[in-house]
């Protein structure tokens, strides 16, 4: 059921496993062993259902297994709005926080086909492009480690079958029924019934898609130093955007819709209060931001330089404090 390339860049490297208990990852789990792949676990407690302590419990069993040898759980604080959004950024800076301290290479979601699908039905439906239904790809390089999806191209109904077949025990999270919650309606009233009808289709239209994503996405060369990241401009707005919006993903944040838009007709933007993005002299700059507080004080000669230099004055308090960006940012673009 997994592809043997995925399972190639799992093989001898330091992998955690984002756990829920639940039938895509507890299938992801038992299929990793199958193939020897060795692997941490790791499982959030949100604390909102009496279940989840018996789903951190049976995630702990597990390390009784051969190939786990470690569960790591967090107890996420009470989340009091916007449930599902505040619970994916907990979620990711915990693992993060466990990638950086403990050396992970690999992070393995349990993303399926109908995940992938119900992504696509409602790009789709907002407004969206090639680049953007495409989705989620089965690896992809964030800063400092790789998230790698290998249930991409399976569906769910395939991994309960396997589940059952094997005598596995999971655990149903009865959210995922209440329809209030707008991915679950979509997906009980759009995205499943046409899995159950057009399964096989779907899937071969999303091997198509990935062809021809490579063919539509043409290849950026992107350089870095400390925080500060550039590219090249490919002249066109769309390219661009997704090539920006591949930094900052590799950086955990993502761009929305409105950020999206003003990067079509701004110079320069400010990222959720988080980055800069600056498009200038058919160069693409991504620095943190730096607020340019009335304590922050830049010297006369440093200014003068940027004037001189016409750099964005919104670039100017990062470039001031990481003196090494600002010498090859200066070295490379503006000395004659």
């Amino acid at each position: 059921m997994l592809k043997e390339k995925t399972l190639a860049q799992l093989r001898g490297k330091k992998n955690l496993l984002a756990f829920s208990a639940g039938v895509d990852s507890t299938a992801l789990l038992f299929l990793l062993k199958q193939h020897n792949i060795i692997f941490d676990i790791a499982i959030v407690n949100y604390g909102i259902r009496k279940q989840s302590l018996q789903e951190v419990a049976y995630a702990k069993s597990l390390t009784c297994e051969d190939l786990i040898s470690v569960c790591r759980v967090f107890n996420a604080p009470k989340i009091s709005n916007n449930f599902e959004s505040n619970a994916r950024k907990i979620r990711y800076k915990f693992f993060e926080e466990l990638i950086s301290t403990y050396r992970y290479e690999n992070l393995l979601t349990a993303h399926h086909l109908g995940d992938r699908f119900e992504w696509m039905l409602m790009q789709f439906c907002k407004g969206a492009g090639c680049i953007e239904i495409a989705g989620m790809q089965d690896f992809e390089a964030r800063e400092g480690y790789n998230i790698v999806r290998p249930l991409l191209h399976v569906d769910k109904q395939e991994l309960l079958c396997f589940l059952n077949t094997h005598n596995i025990k999971y655990f149903e999270d009865e959210t995922n029924l209440d329809e209030n919650i707008q991915r679950n309606s979509f997906r009980h009233k759009h995205t499943n019934p046409l899995l159950h009808k057009y399964r096989s289709g779907i899937k071969k239209s999303f091997e198509y898609i990935d062809i021809d994503r490579e063919i539509l996405t043409p290849h950026v060369e992107i350089k870095s130093i400390n925080g500060f990241t550039y590219f090249k401009s490919s002249q066109n707005s769309r390219i661009d955007i997704f090539t920006i919006d591949k930094i900052l993903k590799s950086q955990g944040y993502m761009l929305s819709a409105k950020e999206r838009e003003l990067l079509k007709n701004e110079k320069t933007i400010v990222a959720g209060r988080k980055f800069i993005i600056n498009q200038d002299r058919n160069l693409i700059f991504i620095v943190p931001y730096t607020k340019n507080r009335s304590d922050f004080i830049m010297p006369h000669a440093f200014k003068e330089k940027c004037r001189t230099l016409k750099i964005e004055p919104k670039l100017r308090p990062y470039l001031y404090i990481d003196k090494e960006a600002f010498n090859y940012f200066c070295t490379v673009f503006f000395v004659p």
